[in-house]
């Protein structure tokens, strides 16, 4: 029996891309779902295909950049099923622009989402989990959150820091005997929705060839799985999973 059945795993970022097809492998593996997104319909379609296939999922329409609404995340999973085992931080966005074309109100959108709404979950996840001295936090990075490249400099920002809070977690944690689990996965291109959220036509076109190489979710879905049927003294603390011909 693999070591993700019976888990409880909130999922950020569920209604599509890695989070949709991580949603599945989960759940064919066992674990007891709890889908938040912003766009209920997707979450509820996802949730009938799930049952439909034998799996275990709940819904909560939830915006990661409200700190209010992730800890009635957190509340609606622990009152739904008593405990939460396993988070998993993918909600994010990647509008991209150079500097000096001032895409302030984008800049601000993927600070609150891409960090703040990180920590949000983590901070309503944590007091649970450090009562049952359990628990597993995956945060979605990227390869972004490695390197720098022109044009991605906000978004590349944003990923660092999710690799340095990860990074600062796992420390805090490891240090303090909870035997809570940190790790940090960072995917290079992935076939996903994350392209249609830059609006600047230079870097959308950029991007749409970068990502002619890109691979399925599926994928990164299975690395997740993967770190999280670890044994409960094992942690996976860092994967960079690129397609093979990605360069930077």
């Amino acid at each position: 029996m693999s070591n993700i059945a019976g888990k409880v795993v909130i999922l950020t970022g569920a209604s599509s891309g890695i989070g949709e097809a991580t949603a599945k492998v989960l759940a064919s593996k066992g674990a007891k779902l709890v889908l938040a997104a912003r766009r209920e319909e997707r979450l509820v379609q996802l949730q009938k295909e799930i049952q439909n296939n034998g799996g275990h999922a709940i819904v909560k329409p939830t915006d990661v950049t409200s700190q209010t609404q992730m800890e009635d995340l957190a509340e609606y999973a622990l009152n739904e099923f008593g405990k939460i085992d396993v988070l998993i931080n993918n909600a994010g966005i990647m509008p991209q622009a150079f500097l000096f074309k001032k895409k302030i109100d984008e800049w601000d959108t993927m600070i609150d989402v891409n960090i703040k709404g990180v920590l949000y979950a983590i901070a309503a996840v944590l007091p649970s989990m450090r009562e049952q001295k359990s628990g597993h936090i995956l945060n979605l990075s990227s390869v972004a959150g490695h390197n720098i490249y022109p044009g991605g400099t906000v978004y590349c920002g944003t990923k660092h820091a999710v690799t340095a809070i990860s990074e600062g977690l796992r420390q805090e944690e490891a240090m303090s005997g909870t035997n809570i689990r940190v790790t940090n996965i960072s995917p290079g291109a992935v076939s996903s929705e994350l392209l249609e959220t830059t609006s600047d036509p230079e870097s959308k076109a950029g991007l749409d060839e970068f990502y002619k190489s890109a691979i399925d979710a599926d994928n990164i879905a299975r690395a997740i799985a993967f770190a999280i049927e670890q044994p409960s003294d094992v942690a996976i603390n860092e994967m960079i999973i690129r397609p093979t011909v990605q360069v930077g």
